[in-house]
């Protein structure tokens, strides 16, 4: 009786994804190669740190958005950088470090609301208006192309006037800056997801799910949206750079969150302006790099994932791992072409795999030659 090997127990089987690898930003990560892959990894950078400042403000600021003594003494107003200020103080004697940890958590806050609420109206209408079309669909159209033309500032503007006069808590500018950007960005999502499921609903599989009698909720949620939303990642993290924009140009125009509410980065930036005709740059430098590089990282990682989106990106990542397989190699017009560090194995690899040997035919099948002469 034969004994069965460990080697011949279980034949070789292709190594799999581990389910961490297929997360959506991990995947694209590992697929990116190049420019792709320095662009995206500078946006997750500065979009980690970003939140993570938001998250932990507490416990990464020194004092608070409003602090204005420590141990029973007044800071002090225009402090240079050094000592207990690390980025000195404000005119109001504002701790500049402390106002632009605690910005970041406003900004975060304004895009998760802004943002949240925006996809979820866009994506429900774009949904219901390509699925079903007719009337509905020509009045949403209108509907959309009106509001698009309103500008963002605009009506956060309105929105901040209507809500708290001008001046808002730390809430009331959160919530004017989100519903003006909810307002405007919903064309944005409604259009391309309309203009997918226009695509979608006229394919093979979601005709048969009518056939076999699913309902339309059971074919818009799991047919026809699943396959729609594959350019919404761009969309979304345009919406929060615009959304932190927005923020930013309310308190500069003097419509933002009064400073003993919450940090905000554009009210700083306008009380700075006369500081910097002063010679004293402390003020307004951080509060503006740290706008410039949130909305930075977030656009960065934005078109680096509608890059990556592109199925010619597959090919080149192809090519670049054979190519890391093979080394380098050199092909010169009427040459020789020389194998990397792999040697011939190598160039096969970046040749392709080699056609299929076809069977020679038996020599008793084989036909025989007619002989010269004959």
């Amino acid at each position: 009786m034969a004994i069965e090997t460990p080697a011949e127990a279980a034949p070789a089987t292709p190594e799999h994804v581990t389910g961490w690898r297929r997360l959506p930003v991990i995947h694209q990560l590992r697929t990116s190669v190049g420019l792709q892959r320095g662009m995206l990894v500078a946006g997750l950078v500065l979009t980690v740190v970003f939140v993570l400042a938001a998250v932990f403000a507490p416990l990464l600021a020194p004092y608070g958005w409003a602090q204005l003594r420590a141990d029973g003494e007044l800071f002090g107003a225009h402090l240079s950088p050094g000592g207990d200020h690390l980025l000195g103080t404000t005119v109001a004697g504002y701790d500049v470090l402390s106002r632009v940890i605690w910005g970041a958590r406003t900004a975060l806050y304004t895009i998760i609301i802004g943002v949240v609420l925006s996809f979820v109206v866009g994506v429900i209408l774009g949904l219901v208006s390509g699925y079903f079309g007719g009337w509905l669909d020509r009045v949403l159209v209108v509907v959309a192309d009106a509001i698009y033309a309103f500008p963002s500032l605009l009506l956060a503007i309105l929105a901040a006037i209507v809500i708290s006069g001008g001046q808002s808590s730390m809430w009331g500018g959160v919530m004017a800056t989100a519903i003006s950007i909810t307002v405007v960005f919903i064309p944005q999502y409604f259009r391309v997801v309309r203009a997918e499921v226009v695509r979608v609903k006229s394919e093979a599989f979601v005709e048969s799910a009518r056939v076999v009698g699913s309902g339309h909720v059971r074919i818009m949620v799991r047919h026809v949206l699943r396959n729609a939303t594959r350019t919404l990642p761009l969309i979304i993290t345009l919406n929060a750079c615009e959304a932190v924009l927005t923020l930013a140009g309310l308190g500069f125009l003097g419509f933002g969150i009064e400073p003993t509410a919450a940090g905000d980065w554009g009210y700083d930036l306008h009380k700075a302006l006369a500081d910097v005709t002063s010679g004293i740059w402390w003020t307004a430098i951080p509060p503006g790099v740290a706008i410039v590089l949130t909305a930075l990282g977030v656009t960065l990682v934005g078109e680096s994932l509608n890059d990556l989106a592109d199925p010619r990106l597959r090919t080149r990542r192809r090519a670049a791992v054979v190519a890391g397989e093979v080394g380098t190699t050199t092909a010169v017009p009427g040459g020789v072409l020389a194998a990397g560090p792999e040697g011939v194995a190598g160039v096969d690899a970046l040749e392709g795999p080699p056609p299929e040997a076809v069977p020679e035919p038996h020599d008793s099948q084989q036909p025989t030659a007619p002989e010269e002469g004959r």
